[in-house]
């Protein structure tokens, strides 16, 4: 009988015990690279000049961030691209998932082939639309030329205007499907004696829709929504495979100016700085979301 209890308490911590050395393993992934950046971020380090820091700087690097390096433009460039490609791929996503839903015949054929977009690496999709929209030679630009849309002579990537609308095109043609998938399966969750109830008292599918549907799928979008925005602030494949950051800085974003000054001029402390500051911005923009999110929802 003595054992019993101790056998219990036991049974209680194996879980924790079992998941201990993924948690440790995953902290130290984490906070290692982070503690080495913010230390780094207050020491002179050039791996152009010495293989170890070599003096304190302060705050140094922090002021050089924006003085010497295009941030704020990255920022600005990395922000528009975050908002409006998630809010594009979210809505054109719940439009296909509507339809999927409709059960129109042919469906299954359409659900398999559209998940092949997001199964490519982003490099391959980024090397495919880099000759389409070649100037001279691209099938997209032959076909925009073709029904009379203006392309630019340098190309929609060489175009400080278009460079970064066209990085944001490319990532929404691969990244829709994974919301058109996901919302689909959030659709198929919601009973169908809510919807019935609803037709019953006469709603009409517009109406149903806002009223039911999106709110029922409040907490899948609601999650889907930040997961994306998160990679999309961090975007550097797309970027570096189509424009380079350029023309100029017109597509640079926040994740290709950390690299090219850390791999490209080795400038390893005041890369460490944008490090930190890049973590500071993602986790305001982040709370601020949750927090209008979910302020008025009850777990």
């Amino acid at each position: 009988m003595g054992g019993l209890p101790h056998r219990m308490k036991l049974n209680r911590r194996l879980p924790y015990i079992l998941l201990a050395p993924s948690i440790i393993v995953l902290l130290a992934l984490i906070l290692y690279p982070l503690a080495f950046a913010l230390r780094n971020s207050f020491w002179f380090w050039n791996l152009q000049t010495s293989p170890v820091p070599l003096y304190h700087s302060g705050f140094d690097n922090y002021r050089m961030v924006f003085q010497v390096t295009p941030f704020s433009e990255a920022l600005k460039n990395t922000v528009l691209l975050g908002v409006l490609g998630t809010f594009a791929q979210f809505w054109l996503g719940m439009g296909i998932a509507l339809l999927l839903h409709t059960h129109l015949h042919g469906m299954g054929l359409f659900r398999a082939l559209l998940i092949m977009p997001t199964t490519l690496a982003p490099v391959v999709a980024g090397f495919l639309f880099r000759y389409l929209l070649e100037p001279k030679g691209g099938l997209l630009s032959w076909l925009l030329v073709g029904i009379g849309f203006p392309v630019p002579p340098q190309g929609f990537l060489g175009n400080a205007n278009t460079a970064l609308f066209s990085i944001g095109l490319v990532d929404t043609w691969q990244w829709t499907p994974f919301f058109a998938i996901v919302l689909y399966a959030g659709l198929l969750s919601i009973s169908e004696e809510v919807k019935e109830a609803a037709q019953v008292d006469g709603a009409s599918p517009w109406r149903m829709f806002w009223s039911i549907t999106l709110p029922l799928l409040r907490p899948i979008a609601a999650f889907l929504v930040m997961i994306r925005f998160m990679q999309l602030f961090n975007s550097f494949d797309l970027v570096y495979v189509l424009t380079n950051g350029g023309p100029g800085t017109a597509s640079r974003t926040l994740s290709f100016n950390l690299y090219r000054e850390g791999l490209v001029n080795y400038n390893i402390g005041m890369a460490a700085a944008m490090t930190w500051l890049v973590v500071i911005i993602v986790s305001v923009i982040i709370n601020l979301y949750l927090f209008f999110i979910y302020r008025k929802r009850e777990w």
